[in-house]
């Protein structure tokens, strides 16, 4: 999405220019067209965080930043008709236990001290009223404000498309395996891929967590981490199970978070990702596996299924069907290599 988002600004502002995007492999092949599909703007949950490490005001200008990215990507979508299975509605931040409430209503008291704008979500502390409207048994509250899933491959072909018409060059299954100094025009670079030189007066690096196989300088500053997403289908045999009608944040305490995007105009499948309880023992099994980190072909992990089940089983109401309770319908999984940031 970085590139193909970077080559509609450059050829939006420099029309004459000659772009040219190249893929490894096929196009939106990486993290961007493998997540669940949330584009849900963080509207204080990480205020306190932000706050430590950069100040009040940096802290405030963050999270306006997500709300305004997801404002125009919204608008976007719906000023160019961008067919990518777009909902926009109420998105819930569900803490499941007492310690995730307990730092959610402080982390949310903080940020509105602060000045945080915070008048369009809506928050109930009440455990029976938050279960009623999340669905989540063991809700201790909840906290609701407008977000958007989308199909994020087609959103990122959309625009791409867009961008050829314009003139973008894109040629996938072009692997870059260096970026060298022009030795024949001074200022100017040469990209070198598998299918021959391209020689050019800038280079945008888009390659995310792979951008230090590039540019050794961002080596310990950005790392790969395989990051996965599970798809429940939903038999029909399950009559219990109402059905979702919100994109979900549901808070572990800790650092665990599960996400669940329901696929509300798409196929109903259900996706299942974040941090949830065996991502550490992913984590562990990733440090004796190093070399699997930027390995983005991995289906499942065992851990994280069993997670994942336990989770719904226990917490979503009404999910009582036999085929359910087995654990063939949470092994339909995937990987996709995030890039982790260093911020000092």
């Amino acid at each position: 999405m970085s590139g193909t988002v970077a080559a509609k600004h450059l050829t939006e502002t420099w029309p004459a220019k000659k772009i040219v995007v190249i893929e490894a492999r096929l196009f939106c092949s990486g993290a961007t067209g493998r997540n669940a599909g949330h584009c849900k703007p963080d509207q204080w949950r990480g205020f306190l965080e932000y706050e430590r490490q950069f100040g009040t005001e940096q802290a405030l200008k963050i999270l306006q930043n997500e709300q305004q990215t997801w404002s125009e990507l919204v608008r976007y979508i719906q000023e160019n008709n961008v067919e990518c299975e777009h909902w926009t509605g109420p998105t819930l931040d569900v803490p499941i236990t007492p310690e995730a409430a307990r730092k959610a209503r402080t982390t949310f008291e903080r940020y509105k001290a602060a000045g945080g704008k915070v008048d369009h979500i809506k928050v109930t502390h009440d455990p029976q009223e938050a279960a009623e409207i999340s669905q989540m048994k063991n809700a201790q509250a909840c906290y609701a404000w407008p977000a958007s899933t989308l199909h994020p491959w087609k959103l990122a072909a959309h625009v791409m498309r867009e961008n050829m018409r314009r003139g973008v060059n894109l040629q996938t299954k072009t692997k870059a395996v260096a970026v060298v100094p022009s030795e024949k025009t001074p200022g100017q670079w040469v990209v070198r891929t598998e299918r021959g030189d391209i020689e050019c007066a800038q280079v945008v690096h888009a390659t995310n967590a792979y951008s230090s196989a590039l540019e050794p300088s961002l080596r310990g500053l950005i790392t790969p981490r395989p990051q996965m997403c599970n798809r429940v289908t939903i038999p029909e045999s399950a009559t219990d199970f109402s059905g979702f009608e919100n994109s979900y944040g549901i808070l572990l305490g800790r650092d665990d978070l599960i996400s669940i995007n329901p696929r509300l105009n798409g196929d109903g499948a259900v996706l299942f990702g974040g941090s949830n309880p065996g991502q550490g023992e992913f984590m562990k099994w990733l440090d004796r596996n190093p070399e699997r980190c930027i390995d983005d072909g991995m289906t499942g992990h065992d851990a994280i299924n069993k997670a994942v089940q336990a989770f719904a089983i226990g917490e979503v109401k009404g999910w009582t069907a036999d085929e359910l309770q087995q654990q063939e319908p949470y092994t339909h999984a995937w990987s996709g290599i995030m890039g982790m940031v260093r911020t000092r």
